[in-house]
């Protein structure tokens, strides 16, 4: 085995085992709906996005204290805006006033949006395969959620147009500007911002929070630690060192374990067009990374650094200076 082979076989199992982590965000997501429909008090969407990203964000800045600077007090509140506040605020519109299933199959775009903005905004090509795996998966997405009596409410369509939309560009601004601080740091700088977006308005909208039970703390516990601020992390560490398109096709892993936990959990029927639906998510989420794994092999292309995907995540880092910010460090 020659020195070249062994590099490009250690580079792959790097990228498998980052695209692994990083699958996990999405499908930490997927079980959001169970949790809220079973442990959450009811009618309460605004006080769920808050309380996942408020507490979630003001953890992690514990774990990693560092205070933007210069740009990054602006740049820090639009992502916060696109990838949790106005995503968040956007989701839950549409799933009120949509059928679960056209809700996330308007979301399932998302991978789309990302492959034609992205030549634009990140300077990437992505590559046919992801594109043929987002029309994949959106069909796949199609027969799994989809119900034929399914109703369409503008404004909810447009909500769920505008989240996808709106996380898209979260996505790709992100990658674009290259956070001067660990994934743990940015994730807690967003999800304050996002979570300060939110509350005025779940107080406005919603009023008060309602007398907590076991239950519900246990839920909102679970969606603060779990599904926001692990899995976010997860998701911006996988952002910062893959191509964008390939990260922004595991999203479709969220519908996919959403309805896997229906019928696990809630004894939810799957007919056979579910099935074959599944079938469909699982291979575009295969087709969209069989690029990376073929440029491996040959032992270049997009893949990031051996050392940025081993790495692990910092868990703190000093306020920075004026030079720290200007200078990017690359993971």
């Amino acid at each position: 085995m020659d020195l070249a082979y062994r590099f490009a076989l250690r580079h792959t199992v790097l990228v498998l085992r980052l695209l692994f982590w990083t699958a996990l965000a999405p499908a930490t997501w997927g079980s959001t709906y169970l949790v809220t429909t079973e442990l959450l008090p009811p009618d309460r969407p605004l006080l769920a996005a808050t309380s996942r990203a408020l507490p979630a964000g003001l953890l992690l800045l514990a774990l990693a204290p560092a205070r933007p600077r210069g740009v990054w007090w602006g740049r820090a509140a639009v992502l916060g805006t696109l990838n949790i506040g106005g995503f968040f605020a956007l989701l839950f519109v549409a799933a009120y006033r949509l059928p679960g299933g056209v809700a996330a199959l308007v979301g399932a775009v998302q991978p789309l949006v990302v492959a034609a903005l992205a030549p634009r905004l990140t300077g990437e090509r992505p590559a046919r395969t992801v594109l043929v795996a987002g029309v994949v998966g959106l069909f796949g997405v199609a027969l799994l959620v989809l119900r034929p009596d399914a109703s369409l409410d503008p404004v909810g369509l447009l909500a769920a147009f505008g989240g996808a939309l709106s996380m898209a560009l979260g996505i790709l601004l992100t990658k674009r500007w290259a956070a001067p601080v660990p994934p743990l740091t940015l994730t807690a700088w967003q999800l304050l911002a996002g979570g300060a977006l939110l509350l005025p308005l779940a107080l406005l909208v919603e009023g008060a929070p309602p007398a907590m039970s076991a239950q519900n703390l246990a839920g909102y516990g679970y969606l603060t630690i779990i599904g926001t601020a692990l899995a976010y992390v997860l998701w911006f560490r996988g952002l910062r060192a893959l191509p964008t398109s390939r990260v922004a096709a595991l999203g479709l892993f969220s519908p996919f374990v959403a309805t896997f936990l229906g019928w696990l959990v809630l004894d939810q029927s799957l007919a056979v067009g579910q099935l074959v639906g599944a079938g469909l998510v699982v291979a575009a989420l295969v087709l969209a990374q069989v690029k990376m794994r073929r440029r491996a092999r040959a032992g270049g292309g997009d893949l990031p650094p051996a050392r940025g995907v081993g790495e692990t995540v910092e868990t703190s880092t000093p306020t920075l200076t004026q030079k720290d910010a200007a200078t990017p460090r690359h993971r």
